[in-house]
């Protein structure tokens, strides 16, 4: 035996004797199956109470726009908004000095820009300039389902009949109690908040998919940058041809749609989003027209319908349900 060969036994003898049998447990009392499976389950926990601060986050912003709007037009507090976004996210991307993303992420990004960045805000304050804020979350209701089903579509993943279920349950009852509310005769404000719908499903699901390889902040940090062209543009027009009396209150709405829910809220929705899977994360919107409805009520003085209650039951538990099944 030459002396290599006998030097390579020994490494191989001490590394078989150093290495833990199963289920033994390491130098600091955990065994190394057990605190794998504990690392994964801290992972999908803090994923699951990212994407949720993202969807209180996100609960804001009907409220918020209809502040922008007693100060703003539709779309100078739509460009207004994207520009001010778009200005953040480029100082948090010079100060980290982050490289341009690599060619084969722009497609998906630029699909976040016009869902995300341009298509929801625009067509939702569209919206909200004739419905009322409750009404509006009609979209929201179903924007999970939506997301959801994009998302299989673009991965070619299928989720478990079970999760299925419980989010169509859940979107339904969301669906069911927004309409009631309208008497369930559609406007033209549904026809923009059905748009919305689905190029923000769109873009919810491209920059899920995306978190899996960028950081969340720089998906939409890079998406808001993007707009900014087109973003300034329409500031730049519709300013002159749109009334603008900021008072406080507009302010303070332009500020938090730019801030928070353009730009802030994406970071941990779709950090979360990575975490737990875009199905999952997207069940977890089925609370947001109910935050929508209460924070109309606290910010904007609107009516609490008497079947709310019962219907934040319901989706609680359709959430409880899509959270625990497999996708």
């Amino acid at each position: 035996m030459t002396a290599q060969d006998s030097a390579t036994r020994s490494l191989v003898i001490a590394a078989e004797q150093s290495a833990p049998a199963p289920g033994a447990r390491s130098a600091d009392g955990t065994a190394g199956r057990s605190g794998s499976s504990r690392g994964t389950r801290s992972s999908g926990s803090s994923g699951t109470a990212l994407a949720g601060l993202g969807v209180l986050s996100f609960s804001f912003s009907f409220p918020a726009t209809a502040w922008a709007l007693t100060g703003f037009g539709p779309w100078t507090a739509t460009g207004l908004r994207g520009v001010l976004a778009g200005l953040l996210a480029a100082l948090c991307l010079a100060a980290a000095r982050v490289p341009l993303p690599e060619r084969r992420h722009w497609p998906g990004l630029l699909v976040v820009s016009a869902g995300c960045v341009l298509g929801f805000p625009l067509l939702t304050t569209l919206a909200l300039r004739t419905s009322s804020t409750a009404h509006s979350a009609v979209v929201i209701g179903v924007l999970p389902v939506a997301t959801a089903s994009v998302a299989a579509l673009r991965t070619g993943r299928r989720a478990s009949r079970a999760f299925w279920g419980a989010a169509l349950a859940g979107a339904a009852a969301v669906l069911t109690f927004t309409l009631m509310q309208s008497h369930g005769r559609p406007t033209v404000a549904d026809l923009y908040l059905f748009a919305a719908l689905l190029v923000c499903a769109a873009g919810y699901a491209e920059g899920g998919r995306i978190s899996r390889e960028l950081p969340g902040w720089q998906v939409i940090a890079w998406a808001v940058v993007a707009a900014l062209p087109v973003t300034v543009l329409t500031t730049v027009l519709a300013l002159p041809a749109e009334s603008v009396h900021p008072g406080a209150k507009a302010l303070a709405g332009l500020a938090y749609t730019a801030a928070v829910s353009q730009f802030g809220g994406f970071v941990v929705w779709y950090r979360g989003m990575a975490a737990v899977g875009v199905p999952k994360a997207s069940q977890l919107q089925l609370a947001q027209p109910l935050l929508t409805l209460v924070w109309s009520v606290l910010l904007l003085g609107e009516e609490l319908p008497a079947a709310a209650p019962v219907t934040a039951v319901v989706v609680l538990v359709c959430i409880a349900v899509t959270q625990r099944a497999r996708s």
